[in-house]
């Protein structure tokens, strides 16, 4: 459906609307402003008549229109000025397959015509009607651009909160948490809980006691994040059971190698979403 807008020229509401991101303004109701609405008609067909007019029609459809139909124009064009020579709206577009003017039924019923020829037609009904539906018309999308710019500031300050809820959201859920003392001090001794208590803070045990329903074990649902540090903290577990180092002194290290490399993945997957 075609946006409408309204503009006052001289006490005249006139009509604009958006077709295919292009402004057309209501030439039946500039006409309105001349005489009354019976002759509205008869103005426009008079203003069609005139050869500067086709001429000015003619070109501006040369310049916007690659589907113009130069032969039937040049047809038109020498017919205009004979006292026998009549061309309606609809007869132009539908022989030329104009796209400067456009007839149109209904609730926003009337003739359109381009801003460009909009501000030209403004011409059969008065120098100082033109000049007030220029300045009217360029109010009318300045006023747009301004509201363009508030929703596109708005659109862009809720893409910020919510891309800081996402943000929030994956460190508090994917970081793991630095270790207690009394959790480090604990004895595991299943290296495999020593390694889900470094990444996941629980053990196999306390992940299976809280997630009942759900089969397997956490690494299954883990994401490819955690299945990285986890490979990498097998690695490095082997090379410190090698030198010696307790459970204790291991998980201390362990848990921070898995803090460290979790917000490094995560800073790089934070940074892809913007």
């Amino acid at each position: 459906m075609a946006k409408q807008n309204i503009i006052k020229v001289q006490d005249v509401r006139i009509q604009v609307i958006s077709e295919k991101n292009k402004d057309y303004v209501c030439i039946t109701d500039m006409a309105n402003a001349k005489e009354n609405q019976s002759r509205a008609a008869d103005i426009i067909k008079n203003w069609m008549r005139n050869r500067y007019t086709l001429e000015f029609l003619g070109t501006w459809e040369l310049i916007n229109n690659p589907n113009f139909k130069v032969v039937e124009f040049d047809h038109f064009k020498m017919q205009s000025g004979l006292n026998s020579f009549v061309l309606s709206v609809s007869e132009w577009i539908e022989k030329t397959n104009a796209i400067g003017l456009i007839v149109k039924k209904g609730r926003y019923g009337g003739t359109y015509a381009h801003s460009d020829i909009a501000f030209e037609f403004g011409s059969a009904i008065s120098a100082p009607f033109k000049l007030y539906l220029i300045k009217e018309f360029q109010r009318l999308k300045e006023e747009e651009t301004k509201r363009l710019q508030l929703d596109w500031n708005l659109q862009r300050t809720l893409a910020k909160i919510n891309y800081q809820i996402h943000t929030d959201a994956i460190k508090e859920n994917l970081i793991p948490s630095q270790l207690s003392k009394n959790q480090i001090n604990k004895v595991y001794a299943n290296e495999a809980d020593l390694l889900n208590m470094a990444l996941f803070g629980k053990t196999a045990q306390q992940w299976k006691n809280e997630n009942p329903v759900k089969t397997g074990n956490m690494r299954d649902y883990a994401n490819i994040e955690q299945l990285v540090v986890l490979s990498n903290m097998e690695s490095i577990n082997a090379v410190m059971i090698h030198k010696g180092l307790n459970q204790a002194e291991r998980l201390t290290e362990l848990n921070k190698v898995a803090i460290i490399q979790m917000k490094s993945l995560v800073n790089k997957l934070i940074k892809n979403l913007k």
